[in-house]
């Protein structure tokens, strides 16, 4: 700034508005409530005055409605905001965003110092808090000996676990040497090392009866402890800063209770429901796989050789019958022919002749059956002899034998070379098909 700047008022004020928020951004101030007022806009105006001075202040009505009591002139505060001033008139005042009772606003500013304090040094970070066990075996509790939150939590614990081991580590919890004692109690579990998890707190009461919690020194025996820490303070609404550093805040020491047992029941349920889970896919297993089983027997069954055998039998015995039947057809036919003719030599020769042709008969009748005996019985022999000689004269049988057969365009068998020109096609048949060639050259034996 120059000596010869000229300034207009309303740059002079909006200069002076920049230069107090630079300078005083928040700051705690305490005072006398007078002249309020609260207008239909709902934000609040009032002056704070001590015995030699005063400053007009401005809580707009975002800010107003988190306060847990109504301003009244000449009643002592203690609030929290930002100096300023309204250019339009050039009035230096004071922005508040909270305002409490002098008395317990006090110890609100103490409590959000420390809050920004151990937060900016990382005590609160989600990432170093410790994980509770699944299944705890023993409970340790930091709390009073004659306070109803440790019968609660007893109460509790009997109920839902009672194999749960309890350990508990008296101290105070309210007073001038209570934060002392609940830091020794953490050190002491701690050195011990005998429980699985910490319950510390106490029942619900005034802000000054939970300030024990709030001490900077309680706070950073939890954040140091190894044992996991589960904080249970006051009632649900009541935040400490004991509740931001432990590794687990529950709303009540009932809720801590809760927290940390088993229920028997539950657990019975959930195991009975796996169990019958579990039989179910047993038996799904098993129908399964006996299912697979029996395909698979039923498979190698079907293609056992035994089988095949069997098959081939069964198809040789059919074969065998019709062959029988054919046999005995043809000789019934021949006896027939036989008997007609019998027939008519009794009716037309002499009885001499009757009696010769009847030995002769018999005779032919003997041979006949002996005959077809052995006429049956080579043929028999015949068929199975020729059946194998086809089989091993067959040409596929010799072509699978690695001769192939040599034929002309029609079909013709060829066995010389006279049977063939140059740029002839022959047809080569081999086992499993045929191949086309066509002859390029004649070589003749000499």
């Amino acid at each position: 700034m120059q000596d010869n700047e000229i300034y207009s008022v309303s740059r002079l004020n909006q200069s002076v508005r920049g230069l107090l928020e630079r300078e005083w951004k928040l700051i705690w101030l305490t005072g006398e409530i007078s002249n309020f007022s609260q207008p239909v806009s709902g934000h609040w105006y009032l002056t704070l005055k001590d015995e030699n001075a005063q400053i007009r202040c401005a809580m707009f009505r975002m800010k107003n409605s988190r306060v847990t009591f109504h301003p009244q002139n000449g009643m002592q505060v203690l609030v929290r905001g930002a100096v300023s001033l309204y250019e339009p008139r050039g009035d230096y005042q004071l922005i508040i965003d909270s305002m409490h009772p002098a008395g317990e606003g006090l110890l609100q500013q103490q409590f959000e110092a420390l809050k920004i304090k151990l937060s900016s040094e990382g005590l609160f970070a989600q990432n170093l808090k410790k994980k509770l066990p699944h299944f705890c075996k023993t409970i340790g509790v930091v709390t009073s000996a004659t306070g109803a939150a440790l019968q609660d939590i007893l109460h509790i614990l009997k109920r839902r676990d009672p194999s749960l081991k309890v350990i508990i580590y008296p101290t105070a919890v309210q007073g001038k040497d209570a934060a002392a004692e609940i830091v020794q109690a953490i050190e002491i579990a701690n050195r011990r090392n005998e429980v699985d998890v910490l319950i510390v707190g106490r029942g619900g009461g005034s802000l000054e009866d939970l300030w024990c919690f709030n001490e900077e020194i309680v706070a950073r025996a939890i954040f140091c402890s190894n044992i996991p820490i589960i904080s249970a303070v006051g009632h649900e609404t009541d935040v400490t800063i004991a509740d931001f550093v432990a590794d687990l805040r529950a709303a009540t020491p009932s809720a801590a209770a809760e927290l940390v047992s088993r229920d028997q029941q539950e657990l019975l349920n959930r195991i009975l429901d796996r169990k019958q889970r579990l039989e179910i896919a047993f038996d799904r297993f098993f129908v399964l796989k006996k299912q697979q089983l029996q395909h698979l027997l039923e498979r190698l069954k079907n293609q056992h050789p035994q089988t095949k055998l069997m098959i081939q039998k069964y198809n040789l015995q059919q074969l065998t019958h019709r062959l029988q039947q054919a046999m005995r057809y043809q000789r019934d036919k021949k006896y027939h022919k036989f008997a007609v003719l019998y027939k008519r030599l009794n009716i037309n020769l002499l009885l001499y002749r009757i009696h010769q042709q009847q030995l002769y008969v018999s005779k032919l009748r003997v041979r006949l059956d002996s005959a077809v005996n052995k006429t049956f019985t080579a043929k028999q022999h015949q068929l199975v002899t020729t059946c194998s000689k086809l089989d091993s004269l067959s040409p596929l049988k010799v072509l699978s034998r690695g001769y192939s057969l040599v034929q002309t365009e029609k079909g013709n068998a060829i066995t010389s070379v006279s049977q063939v020109v140059s740029g002839e096609k022959i047809y080569l048949r081999f086992v499993d098909g045929i191949v086309i060639s066509q002859v390029e050259e004649i070589k003749v034996d000499q």
